[in-house]
């Protein structure tokens, strides 16, 4: 069985304070933190740290390490590989990827499109989104394909096309959203364009996820968590959210769907398989619309 299907303790990671807390320990020197640095780092009460390391520990993803009067807190060994697994790898020290070079390239892709400068900002400012709660891993890679996403996103959506375009909402983007979008890319292929999206999005796609994908002969490919954007929803013709509550702005000449499905967080892979066929199930009966559709 899937390594983090059967880590029900990760739950308590969707907390993004306790997920940035996780971070900030791993990326320590030492790979160990205090509560008071934690404090400090996050700008907040040492009570309020100290509360969410309990609900850490309790989950048996951090040990304590009392010295003197001083404790220091690690992520548990035996839990590094699941935590990496929602968090994403740490970055590598030291080496800082070459900006101006995503940025020639993606100009020169956009050329007669978007200006240099317009490439430019929609690159750092998908760096920021995505590195806002911490550095995830394959950086430079997955900030040019966001960026590259989101200016898609504005030309069609100051330029609609012929081919509808359906936009997967969930909280992390790292279970239902990710389901949906592959199961809908490997049925409709090029007549649909599939675009996913987190309210609140995780380091990378969780590992069972990816496996409950391959068992039906569905793969994500290069995707990952996104945060949401309103260039995401305004090229969108249907919006289909999934648990993220009121995340998503509305705009008038958009189909918005609330698709009620249990949250795979943390659950054993044969609960994740339930979620991916009901997915599939819904999935299905969209197809047809989305296909048939007048696209706005």
């Amino acid at each position: 069985m899937d390594a983090v299907g059967e880590a029900p303790g990760l739950v308590v990671l969707a907390d993004p304070t306790r997920t940035r807390i996780m971070q900030l320990i791993r990326d320590a020197d030492g790979g160990r933190a205090r509560v008071g640095e934690l404090a400090e780092q996050l700008g907040l009460r040492q009570p309020t740290v100290s509360h969410h390391m309990a609900a850490l520990h309790a989950e048996g993803l951090v040990v304590r390490a009392p010295e003197g009067r001083r404790v220091w807190y690690s992520i548990d060994p035996d839990q590094a590989d699941r935590v990496t697994a929602l968090l994403g790898a740490p970055a590598v020290r030291g080496h800082e990827p070459d900006w101006e070079r995503v940025v020639d390239d993606l100009a020169a892709r956009y050329r007669g499109t978007f200006s240099r400068e317009t490439v430019a900002h929609y690159l750092a400012d998908s760096r920021n989104l995505l590195t806002a709660r911490g550095t995830g891993p394959l950086l430079a890679s997955r900030t040019a394909a966001f960026a590259a996403a989101r200016l898609d996103d504005r030309h069609r959506a100051e330029h609609p096309s012929g081919t509808p375009t359906v936009l997967f909402v969930c909280v992390q983007n790292a279970g239902r959203s990710q389901l949906a979008a592959g199961i809908l890319r490997q049925l409709a292929g090029d007549k649909v364009r599939v675009r996913t999206a987190g309210s609140a999005p995780a380091g990378d796609v969780r590992a069972a996820i990816v496996t409950a994908l391959d068992e039906i002969g569905v793969t994500l490919g290069g995707e990952f968590p996104k945060p949401l954007t309103d260039d995401a929803v305004k090229a969108a013709d249907v919006v289909v959210t999934m648990g993220c509550g009121d995340a998503c702005p509305i705009y008038p000449g958009r189909r918005y769907l609330d698709w009620d499905l249990a949250d795979p967080v943390g659950q054993p892979l044969a609960v994740i398989r339930d979620i991916r066929d009901d997915i599939d199930h819904r999935v299905r009966a969209l197809l047809p619309e989305l296909i048939h559709a007048p696209v706005t």
